[in-house]
């Protein structure tokens, strides 16, 4: 897998495609335990065209999914509004096998997990959004970033229901880190 993600980047950086490492590869910048078996990217459509060794099996609107060289690639468009802003503003560079990558910050991981909260919530989609949560829990739990801002930054792409429906989410998140750094769990 490291050696398709290496060579991956290698060719974003050679045809200068603009991109944004989020998902599980991007959690391994910050925090250890997660485990990936595919990279997730925000693209444009039109920047995938300059890829051909990045065959696209699916795309709908917003999201695209194919493989490079046997490694699953998902591709959250730049036709989102959200997804084109944290590609913009929630960037910063890191290190991978090597190399410097574009990789989304710590509060652009945080805002594209809330964003996908309420949808898997309505897909019914336990296991991801237990995932999901815990990833939020853990980077706010390791990095503390102001959340009121991110909540601010969601709200013109969000329902008020579901914006609601994040701010409880992010609620209970922060009690039970609030639990961990004092050392204790329910019920105690």
């Amino acid at each position: 897998m490291q050696a398709a993600v290496v060579r991956l980047f290698a060719l974003l950086e050679e045809r200068q495609i603009p991109y944004l490492l989020v998902g599980g590869i991007a959690m391994l910048q910050y925090v250890e335990g997660r485990n990936t078996q595919d990279i997730d990217l925000i693209l444009a459509l039109a920047s995938t065209r300059e890829l051909p060794e990045l065959q696209i099996a699916n795309e709908e609107l917003y999201f695209a999914t194919g493989s490079f060289g046997g490694l699953p690639v998902h591709i959250l468009l730049t036709r989102n509004p959200l997804f084109a802003k944290v590609q913009r503003d929630y960037a910063t560079e890191k290190r991978f096998a090597g190399q410097r990558i574009r990789c989304v910050t710590v509060e652009g991981l945080i805002l594209l997990k809330l964003y996908a909260l309420p949808s898997l919530y309505r897909q019914g989609d336990f296991v991801r959004v237990g995932l999901y949560e815990n990833d939020i829990a853990s980077l706010i739990e390791e990095y503390d970033p102001p959340l009121d801002p991110l909540l601010e930054e969601l709200r013109p792409y969000l329902s008020e229901t579901d914006l609601s429906a994040v701010e409880e989410v992010l609620e209970d998140i922060q009690g039970r880190v609030d639990r961990f750094r004092r050392g204790i769990g329910p019920g105690q």
